[in-house]
């Protein structure tokens, strides 16, 4: 460059001619020619693409290779590699690997996608699911987290479940519009199962009946993404890898799926306190702008469940996400209802609420309730060290002392007897009958009778004398009117 500017000063200067300055420093004509036309030196400019003999005949075999990848699976796509082989086996290809190579970059540079960016008024959001492996209570599983962001304030929120279902698609949703405070106007969606029933080409159809109940709930409009287009929605799929590498790196560990969202809750509030490159202030700033935009949350909160209709099984169990539920065993061949919720599922006959459980998200696995198979037992009492159900029941030792009790005293039917006193759990909690077999135990009177009464009469000292809570047998006693007329004549004086 120092060369450059030396000559183009001395020639423009007349301080010297155009022959004398390329012999003074041995340059062509041409060059100095170019010297004096530009300022700086104009780099190399080729007026035409290099040729390519040997190539050149097979692009049109690689362009095609190319433009058939586009309707192939993502992981079924050809590489440069794969491109060169087929020249060589199927056309004949003499020439290297590397111009193939070269060829094949400058094909996808030509042909790569351009976005546009988009505008986000306040209000809208955009919802996705992502997964990652956690450890809660000790075991490892692999877990999918939802995440619902407002792109206008970037505020975003993030909580864990076993699996993506629509129970926890629904619950993910009613969270997140209690964390920000307001439901949005305008839900950007991927054409999940969980919401679409057909996925097609085009944008969301058809519906299924959850997600229209969650929108119909909430009144937001729900807006689905083209198949393959999650770049409309780009701003939660960032938001997915960002929390995946910020919140669950390392493999988080918890002692329960609660205690690890709630841990997943602040870390979301402490994000708030950032302010991006471009914003004007904080994230937790706008989002408070962002708020006046937001619909009021219902008055009723959104119950996340999804129903199903079974038949109970000849052993009391009703199948649900794969796992079996029990029911009392006096509702078995009968259709049950099956409300599925995340953290428990409830069994419905007739409008009649007949068994409780737990959520159980594993899978392949039955689910017992000891109590919904004593009535059973009642009949069946030889049966009782071997039900299955009652295998894992943890009962007080003194269940233990009254059976050996009633077995010792009347052989079998003393099994049938304790059968009895078990069942008075159907009315009772374990705690309340545990001291009623301790008192019984220490008054010597141990039948089934026996344990009643004293349940009753403890449960009688905590109840109001004129209320018949508690008091089942009570209920139906009638009392009728007493005939007052012989009271009144003694009032009056007058005569029978």
């Amino acid at each position: 460059m120092d060369q450059w500017s030396e000559i183009r000063r001395r020639v423009l200067t007349k301080e010297l001619s155009k022959r004398q300055a390329c012999e003074k420093y041995q340059i062509h004509w041409k060059t100095l020619v170019k010297m004096l036309r530009y300022a700086e030196p104009p780099g190399y400019r080729r007026q035409q693409p290099r040729p390519k003999p040997t190539l050149d005949p097979y692009l049109g075999h690689i362009q095609a290779m190319l433009e058939a990848d586009r309707e192939a699976p993502a992981k079924q796509r050809h590489t440069a590699r794969r491109i060169f082989h087929r020249l060589k086996e199927e056309h004949g290809y003499p020439g290297g690997e590397s111009i193939v190579r070269e060829a094949v970059r400058m094909h996808k540079q030509r042909t790569a996608e351009v976005f546009m960016p988009l505008s986000h008024p306040p209000g809208e959001a955009q919802a996705d699911f992502g997964h990652a492996e956690v450890v809660v209570a000790g075991e490892r599983v692999s877990a999918s987290y939802f995440v619902m962001t407002l792109p206008y304030s970037d505020a975003f929120f993030c909580c864990i479940f076993p699996r993506e279902c629509t129970e926890t698609f629904q619950e993910g949703h009613v969270r997140a519009f209690e964390f920000f405070g307001g439901v949005p106007t305008r839900i950007s969606y991927d054409n999940s199962k969980i919401a679409v029933l057909t996925i097609e080409k085009h944008r969301g159809k058809d519906l299924t009946t959850e997600f229209h109940r969650l929108v119909s709930h909430h009144l937001y409009e729900a807006h689905f993404c083209l198949v393959r287009r999650p770049n409309e929605k780009g701003v939660v799929e960032g938001m997915v890898g960002f929390a995946r590498r910020n919140f669950l790196v390392p493999v988080p560990q918890a002692a329960s799926w609660e205690e690890l969202n709630l841990r997943l809750s602040e870390r979301c509030r402490t994000d708030q306190q950032r302010q991006l490159r471009g914003a004007s202030t904080t994230k937790e700033l706008l989002l408070e702008q962002e708020r006046s935009s937001l619909r009021p949350l219902p008055s009723q909160r959104f119950e996340a469940r999804r129903i199903v209709v079974a038949d109970a099984s000849s052993m009391s169990l009703v199948r649900f996400d794969t796992n079996d539920y029990s029911v009392p065993t006096a509702y078995a061949h009968q259709p049950i209802t099956v409300v599925g919720g995340v953290d428990e599922v409830r069994l419905v006959c007739r409008d009649l609420v007949v068994a409780r459980h737990p959520r159980h998200w594993g899978r392949h696995q039955p689910i017992y309730n000891p109590i919904h198979y004593l009535a059973l037992l009642e009949r069946k009492p030889g049966a009782l060290d071997f039900a299955r159900p009652l295998e894992a029941w943890q009962l007080p030792v003194a269940f233990g002392i009254l059976r050996r009790r009633l077995e010792n005293e009347w052989g079998h039917p003393g099994t049938r007897e304790f059968i009895k006193v078990l069942r008075l759990l159907e009315r009772a909690t374990l705690l309340e009958l545990h001291v009623a077999v301790k008192q019984s135990l220490e008054i010597g009177v141990t039948t089934s009778d026996a344990v009643r009464v004293l349940l009753e009469h403890r449960r009688e000292k905590l109840v109001p004398l004129f209320c018949l809570d508690h008091r089942p047998h009570l209920g139906s006693v009638a009392v009728p009117v007493p005939d007052l007329t012989a009271y009144q004549c003694l009032q009056t004086g007058g005569g029978a």
